[in-house]
Parts: C-alpha cells; structure tokens; sequence
C-alpha cells in the first residue's frame, strides 16, 4: 500500500512541475472564465468570438457547423480556431454558464500540465531516476516555441500533442498502443489542423516500423490503418473541415511562412544574453529557438557523445523510419525558400506541388517534432554520458538558465496574460440605437463583406452579445464559393437599394459610395452612428423604432474636390476614400482598377471645370492598349486610348450640365469604362487573376 501511495505522488510530480511553470509564465488570472480582457484582439478574439456563437446555435450535424458566425460565409468552429474539443465539451452545459464564459485559460493550464507529464514519461523512457526525470520534464515545458505560440495561436500551444506522439512511437512495448494511438489522433483533430498532420506522419512512421520488425502482420497494419483514417475522418468531419471546399483550404504563402535553417539558435528577442541573428521575411511561424539553457547542455551533450557508450547511434539506428519522418517534416518545414539567416535560396517547384503545399502554408511549424526530438537527444546524452548527480548538476544548471535567460520573452507574454480582468471588451457601440435595433433584426451584416473585415472584433462582440447572426468576422480558411455568391448578393443590394428586412447593414467606405443616391430614404435608415455608416431597411416605417434625434446623413461623408486640390492613390494617402466600386488594394505606387468598371464618388463645388488623372495602362505583349471612356453622372465627358504603360494623363471636362445633375443628387459618380481589361494570368505573365486595366496614381483639380 505504502509503495502504492509513493508511486501515486511521484507520478503528480510532473503535473507540480506544469502547475508551477504555468502560474510563473501565464499567470493566474485567464482561469477566470468571465475575464476575457486578454482575449480582446487578433485571433484570440477569433477564437473567443467563435466559441462565442457556436454555444448558442442549435446542435447540429456535423455538430462543429456554426452558422451564426460567418451566416453565408460561415463554416465551422474548427476554422475560428475556437477548439472543438473544449467547445464540444462545454457546449450541453451552455444554458447554465455565465453568459459570459471562456475555457482557453484552462485549456492553457491543460498545455503545461499535459506538456509536463509526457515529457516526464519521455525522459522515463532512458532513466527511473526522478531527480532527472523532474527537470528534464521541466526544460520541456519552458520552451520558447510553446509559450509565444500561446500569445497568438491558443490551440495552438498543444505543443503535448506532439510529444506524446513521440512517447508513443518510442516506446518499446506500448500496450494498447492502436487505443493510444486513435485516442492521440482523435484528439488532435479536435485540437489543430497542424497538429493533426505531424502526429499522422509519426504514427504512421510508427505504423511501417511495427510491420518491418513483423511485430504486426501486414493485415493488423492495414486494420490500424483502416481503422484509426475512419477515426480521424470522423473527427475531422464533426468538427466541420469538410465544410470548406479544396479552393478555401488552399491559401497562399508556402515558402515565406517556413522556418529558417538558423531557428534553433536564433533568439528573436527570447534571449537576455544572446543577440539575434539576422533573420528572413516569415520566419516567426518557424521559430523554434531552444533557449541559453538548453543551447549550454547541448554543449555538454555533444561532448559526452564524443566519449561514446550513449547508446545514441543504436537507438537511431533502430528507428530509422521515425528519423526519416523527422527529415521529411522539417524539409517541408523549411520549404522551397531555403532561408540561412537572411539569406534565401529558392529552388521551383510544380504550381501543383505548391498548390497542395498551401493548405498547410504555415509549413515552419512542421519543424516543431524535430524540435522536441533534438531536445529528447540532448537529454538523453546527458544522462547516458554521465552520472546520475552530474546529469541532475547539468540540468539543474541549465534549467536555471533557460529559466532567467528567456524571462525577457516570456515576462512580455505575461503581461498580456495578467491584464487587468474584465468580462467585456471596449466597445465603439454606445449609441442607444444600438440596443433598439438589436431587438429588431436578427442578423448584423458588413459591406462589402469579406473575411477579416475593419471592426470585425467590434461588430462581431456587437452581434454575439445581443444573439445576432453576423458576417463580420475572421475564419482560418473559407468556402471562395460562397464568398462570391455573398459578395454578388451585395453587389446587387447596394445597386439596387433592396436590402434584407431582417439585417442590420453596416458599410465601409467603398459599399457607402456606391449605396449613395441608391437608399429608399422614405422606408430606410441611413445614418452616421458612432463612426459608421448604418443602413437599417424599414427602420421609419417601424412604430416601435426609435427615430434619431439628429440624424446625419452619409453624403456628409463623401469626400469633396475643390480647385488646386491634389489627391494621391498610394497606400495609405487619401485617394482611397474617393473609390467606390472596381479598384484593387491600394499599393505603394497607386491602385490598380480591377474589372470592367470603375468607379469614383465626390462632391465637387460649382467652380471646378476639369479634373485630370495621372495613371498607368496595363499592357503586354499582344496587348498594346487600354481603351478608357469616361462619364460624370451618366454623361460621357471623354474616351482615351493609352497606348504607354506610364506617364498618361487624362484631362477630364466637367461641364454645367454635370453640376446641375450633381445638385440634384447631392454628389458626382465618375464610372470609368475599361474596355480592354484582362488579368495578367490570361496573358500568361503569372497567375494573378485579376481583370487589370489602369493604374490610378494622382488626381487634381482645376
């Protein structure tokens, strides 16, 4: 009974281990869960605002779907990141939580606890010794890579994961190991997509080691195989990825979010005593910097190796598979943009092979296993190279280092942590016509809509706190389908002033623009509250609705030209709020127009009588011109051929008849014609697709 009872409270060490490690870095105060303070932006907030929704939608099936964030752009919890193995736990309980209730401070608490005790059963895999094993565990759980991925990504720092995986692969004679194994899978996909896909890779290293040591037969291998797909897919399914097509898994940016050859030992601010190394574009996601301390016992590590009698090379040597598994991961870590500080050699590769490679474009963090098997090697050098009171100095010692040398990273991410507790976030909504129309509509709608769109955190706080429906919000990944289907309905309300009854519209610049002149101002409310521009369909027709005292109006908003005004088209210049409908981003020379029409909205006072822009034509080979025509308030003022690709002018007559007409309306619409638009990628140039015609530089008025 008594060895029982000891054996119990030495295998609560580790979890000692994570619970000390977690009030020291996080910090209490995320266990609360009404404080959502330090969830209040970036994706955080993402991850919130989707649990958020998905607590108060009907169950469904799949039961991930979450419809309420996102209406016809939405998908599913897995790609607000919200993780659906908290969210499917906590969601039956929903009616009787506070209504306002967060799980990610334990999910972290569950990361250091969790992280603690596979490490534990790592470092038991090469010493009984529990002196050893509690401070091997302990340089586990204070790694760089874990701790600031848990200030941006939450699920994100199921950094466990990966080393039971690694546990359950280098366990000689693991019992029950298909359970083990399904259960490890299972729960990863509930978790990250991310995670998923490195601990499929080391089971299935797993997997083809078992049959070519015919510890499994060929028909047990093809069960397991079999068997824990349908597991995952299961999983996979319910937590909602198959509710995105293959053209929204797929993203850019393959071979710029990769790790660099350097990660291991390049601080990127985590270090007091070493500086940082000069770096590439894109290599955050692959950080994986080890730490003064575990930099320091490498040294020694390598030095024991020297000695020999590890037994390093034998056990290498018996899983040569597990080793070609960590090879392929951190060659697709590093990508095609091979960086070396900040240097960058790029080798090509198939547009089919980058297009696949897409879907996990944050391909640096593939490097996370070989990261946490170096470290599992520097330990186990350590201890096979020296006595056990040596090996307890050097890791004690080490430990103590990495402990104080990365305090200056993980002090930061504290900070955040510990922010002053609160369970609301500062809104912009204040107005009390915000509480009235919450009771009116059922669904608060951005425009033009898109993922990530401005006051997105705002809107959508706005909407999950009174149980609206919105599509202001920002997805991992989402369905191009039925983000175009949802951009075309747009298109047409503001075209033709008919919105949904049953919606709350709120307009950015462009959609305000182009709803000008459009609103059937008798039945619908269209104002300035708070900073934005709400068309609220039917609101003066509602008995029950409460009219604006001091209504503003949005032409108020639209910008004016005056004589010898000058605007630019750069980024971040002003030439931005002019642009209705038909332009690109801006970029830092000017804006592209993208499609057959553009279009600009203005008020010009009686005085003005030409305006002249400075633009660009796209031209190619076999593409020599770009046909313009000009109107202003739906007359034609001019037609331009441009036959240069830069330094053209257009000079733009404004007649007396186009004032007279602007009177009327209370604004001037400028529509460009671009007859001749194509996208580069029909030219075969490259595969931008959009329909480019001219580049807008600079407009001035006379």
């Amino acid at each position: 009974m008594k060895k029982t009872q000891a054996y119990g409270l030495v295998n609560l060490l580790p979890l000692l281990i994570g619970a000390l490690a977690f009030f020291l870095i996080i910090g209490p105060r995320v266990l609360d869960p009404q404080n959502i303070a330090w969830l209040g932006d970036g994706d955080p907030a993402t991850h919130y605002l989707g649990w958020l929704f998905f607590r108060h939608s009907p169950w469904s099936f799949p039961i991930g779907l979450n419809p309420a964030y996102g209406l016809e752009l939405s998908n599913s919890i897995i790609f607000s990141d919200s993780n659906p193995l908290f969210a499917f736990l906590f969601k039956p309980f929903s009616s009787i939580l506070p209504e306002t209730f967060q799980y990610f401070g334990l999910w972290l608490l569950t990361c250091f606890l969790l992280q603690a005790w596979f490490a534990w059963q790592l470092v038991g895999l090469v010493t009984p010794n529990i002196a050893i094993r509690a401070l091997g565990a302990a340089l586990f759980v204070v790694v760089p890579p874990m701790i600031m991925r848990m200030t941006v990504h939450l699920s994100l720092g199921g950094h466990f994961l990966v080393l039971a995986a690694l546990y359950l692969n280098l366990h000689p004679a693991l019992p029950r190991r298909r359970l083990a194994w399904g259960m490890l899978l299972a729960a990863a996909a509930l978790v990250h997509a991310y995670i998923l896909a490195m601990i499929a890779v080391i089971w299935l290293a797993d997997l083809a080691a078992k049959c070519f040591k015919r510890s499994l037969t060929i028909g047990m291998a093809i069960v397991e195989l079999g068997v824990l797909f349908c597991v995952v897919t299961l999983c996979c399914w319910q937590a909602g990825y198959f509710t995105v097509e293959r053209a929204g898994i797929i993203s850019g940016g393959f071979g710029l979010f990769r790790a660099n050859i350097l990660t291991l030992v390049n601080p990127q601010n985590w270090s007091h005593a070493l500086k940082n190394l000069p770096a590439a574009l894109g290599d955050s996601d692959g950080f994986a910097f080890l730490g003064l301390g575990l930099m320091m016992l490498a040294i020694c590590a390598f030095a024991g190796w020297l000695r020999g009698s590890t037994g390093l090379g034998a056990a290498l040597r018996k899983r040569p598979l597990l080793g070609l598994a960590l090879f392929g991961l951190a060659l697709f870590s590093f990508s095609n943009h091979i960086a070396i500080g900040s240097f960058e050699l790029v080798y090509p590769l198939p547009p089919e092979v980058i297009s696949i490679a897409n879907i996990f474009r944050a391909s640096g963090r593939m490097f996370w296993p070989v990261y946490y098997a170096v470290i599992f090697a520097i330990v186990f050098l350590v201890i096979r190279a020296n006595t056990p009171g040596v090996a307890i100095a050097l890791l004690g010692t080490a430990l103590l280092i990495q402990v104080v040398d990365t305090h200056g990273g993980w002090s930061d991410a504290r900070k955040k942590f510990m922010a002053k507790p609160s369970s609301e976030w500062a809104t912009p909504f204040v107005d009390p016509f915000w509480k009235n129309a919450a009771s009116h509509y059922q669904k608060v709608r951005w425009i033009v809509p898109q993922n990530l769109s401005l006051h997105w955190i705002s809107v959508s706080a706005y909407a999950g706190l009174h149980h609206l429906s919105t599509d202001a919000v920002y997805l991992g990944r989402m369905s191009t389908e039925q983000w175009r289907l949802s951009d075309a309905k747009a298109s047409l309300a503001l075209a033709s002033g008919k919105y949904d009854p049953d919606s709350l519209y709120l307009m950015d610049q462009r959609a305000m623009l182009r709803a000008v002149g459009n609103v059937d101002t008798s039945s619908d409310l269209f104002a300035r509250i708070d900073g934005f521009t709400v068309l609220a369909p039917g609101w003066k027709q509602c008995g029950s609705c409460p009219q604006l005292a001091n209504e503003q109006t949005p032409i108020n908003a639209v910008p004016s030209l005056e004589p010898g005004q000058t605007v630019s088209f750069n980024l971040g210049d002003s030439g931005a709020a002019y642009m209705a409908k038909g332009w690109a981003d801006p970029e830092q020379w000017g804006t592209w127009s993208e499609g057959s029409e553009a279009q600009m909205v203005f008020r010009a006072s009686a005085s003005v009588r030409s305006i002249r822009l400075g633009v660009s034509a796209f031209l190619a080979s076999g593409h020599a011109q770009q046909k313009v025509t000009i109107l202003i308030n739906g007359i034609e003022a001019s037609t331009y051929t441009l036959e240069k690709a830069d330094g053209n002018v257009l000079d733009i007559p404004v007649t007396s008849l186009m004032h007279q007409r602007a009177a009327e309306q209370g604004f001037s619409r400028m529509q460009l014609l671009l007859a001749d638009a194509i996208s580069p990628q029909q030219l075969g140039l490259n595969d931008d697709a959009r329909v480019l015609a001219i580049g807008l530089r600079s407009l001035s008025v006379e």
